[in-house]
């Protein structure tokens, strides 16, 4: 089972959460996605289990939990995979400008990533790069890594992995999950 949740920060990040959780919310500029994202995991899973933290501080449920979870943000929109298939890594973006993405993708694309970007038209090249750039992420963000790592990963090979993307409504979002996940706008709960 796999279910994708998606929602927005400035909504969520209101929502009442158990004291025991809101109390270890960071303070400063990531304190309403940090909020937001517990709101959606309590809106998914409850009770809510204890949550422990891997070596890289990937958050996940104690071992007598069979659920994993990821979460991603950006912007004001935050997305929440879970599963009991095993560890799942989620990644969004918003489709927006990026100075300098064609320097950016040529420092951490692989030669087949590349050759994927450059099948596009011109036009269509900067949302090629988010998709690739979505499907590297969350193949770090599965494996509990850090971005420093993403250039070691390659999308177009995720060696026994099954990634997934989908790109609507101004948002790159993709999964990578241990088995298969096809990635359509059907599959996403939308959460006020």
């Amino acid at each position: 089972m796999y279910r994708l949740f998606l929602g927005k920060i400035s909504t969520l990040s209101l929502a009442t959460i158990p004291s025991t959780l809101a109390e270890h919310a960071p303070d400063g500029k990531r304190r309403s996605a940090w909020l937001a994202g517990r709101a959606l995991l309590c809106h998914a899973v409850s009770p809510l289990p204890e949550l422990r933290f891997g070596e890289q501080g990937k958050p996940g449920f104690d071992e007598h939990h069979a659920l994993w979870f990821n979460l991603s943000h950006s912007g004001d929109n935050i997305a929440l995979l879970l599963s009991d298939e095993g560890e799942v890594g989620c990644d969004i973006e918003a489709l927006r400008p990026r100075p300098q993405w064609q320097q950016l993708a040529n420092a951490t694309f692989t030669r087949h990533e590349h050759v994927e970007m450059e099948k596009e038209a011109e036009e269509h090249r900067l949302a090629a790069f988010w998709r690739i750039w979505t499907r590297k992420e969350a193949m770090v963000k599965q494996r509990g890594g850090s971005a420093w790592q993403i250039v070691s990963y390659d999308s177009t090979a995720p060696l026994h992995l099954h990634l997934s993307d989908l790109q609507a409504d101004g948002l790159s979002l993709a999964v990578c999950t241990p088995t298969p996940f096809s990635l359509s706008s059907d599959v996403i709960e939308r959460v006020a």
